[in-house]
């Protein structure tokens, strides 16, 4: 067993500056995919700054702007009837992740930062590009059902594994993040990156830069989504495809529509291409399928996970048309 350093500070600024200071120390929130990293030897980091206790634990909303602390545990969070009202697709996101003990514990932060559940990145018995930079990819040749299709390089071709990622996508969520040079904000879609050369740099994040908040701004659009997830069993178990979506429609004319798709991609998936389409057009399923392949035009695909072509646009077809029922608009 390594020994570790376990850290403890009282406010934000001091655990950055611990972390900023030592690129071998690494933030901990709830611990839900970190301590497993811990097990496996994927991460072997020498000091543990503990930022579960600091009072990052609020969900505010001033003027129809909500502000969620990054300690709020994920069962709180999707029981909050703010984020029930005003964000049905996060609430759904996610109580389809994980289970309600893994909830309880997990962090809005952490849940954000997760890192993917490639069954290679996971073994450190074989080549992994995210874990050990140029050792190869052993999920190019290996077992790829869970193999993203868009977005991916030689180097990787792992998947985001958030729930709840994927409906702050579609949301438009702001990230406030705190590091040695003060706040900034981000969108979250500039949050995380695809893989490239560089499998191993998941988010545009500095080191000693630590996530305080995320910001979502309500809407007639945002109080109009839904979250649907395909996964191999009913629960507990990683998206082979996933479906945030909103949808604002205007008799039978698609005002604004939002979709991003989660176990497509090294992060989640904001399908802008579709939505382009979608806008301005009459609402129709075959206008979402067209939009959708539109989308999925660039994928690339093998004998394993082929099958999430039509998966996922089946299951964006599902979303919106279940959106459109609820404003009378469905064709």
């Amino acid at each position: 067993m390594k020994e570790l350093t376990y850290l403890r500070p009282t406010d934000a600024s001091a655990a950055v500056s611990a972390v900023a200071g030592d690129p071998q120390a690494r933030f901990l929130g709830g611990g839900t995919n970190l301590v497993d990293h811990l097990k496996l030897g994927v991460s072997t980091p020498s000091v543990l700054v503990d930022v579960s206790q600091l009072p990052m634990d609020d969900i505010e909303t001033v003027e129809g702007r909500t502000r969620v602390g990054a300690n709020v545990r994920n069962s709180d969070l999707a029981a909050s009837a703010v984020v029930r009202g005003s964000f049905p697709a996060l609430a759904r996101a996610l109580l389809a992740g994980a289970s309600g003990q893994i909830r309880n514990q997990a962090t809005t932060g952490g849940n954000l930062l997760q890192r993917t559940r490639c069954v290679y990145f996971q073994d450190v018995t074989t080549p992994c590009n995210k874990r050990d930079p140029g050792s190869g990819c052993s999920a190019l040749e290996g077992y790829g059902r869970y193999n993203a299709l868009l977005g991916t390089s030689a180097e990787c071709v792992a998947t985001h594994p958030s729930d709840m990622a994927v409906a702050m996508a579609a949301l438009d969520a702001e990230v406030v993040v705190l590091g040695p040079d003060g706040e900034r904000r981000l969108p979250i879609g500039d949050l995380h990156t695809l893989p490239g050369h560089h499998p191993d740099v998941e988010t545009t994040l500095a080191h000693g830069e630590l996530i305080t908040a995320v910001e979502l701004r309500s809407s007639h659009l945002t109080r109009h989504s839904t979250y649907y997830k395909a996964r191999d069993r009913a629960s507990y178990a990683f998206a082979l495809v996933s479906v945030a979506g909103a949808l604002e429609l205007d008799g039978d004319t698609v005002r604004d529509v939002r979709i991003a798709w989660g176990g497509v991609a090294h992060k989640p998936w904001r399908a802008t291409r579709a939505e382009e389409l979608l806008r301005g057009q009459t609402f129709s399923e075959d206008a979402v399928r067209e939009a959708a392949a539109e989308e999925l035009r660039d994928a690339v695909t093998t004998e394993d996970n082929a099958f999430k072509i039509a998966m996922v646009a089946n299951a964006t077809a599902l979303v919106l048309n279940q959106l459109a029922v609820r404003q009378g608009g469905a064709r």
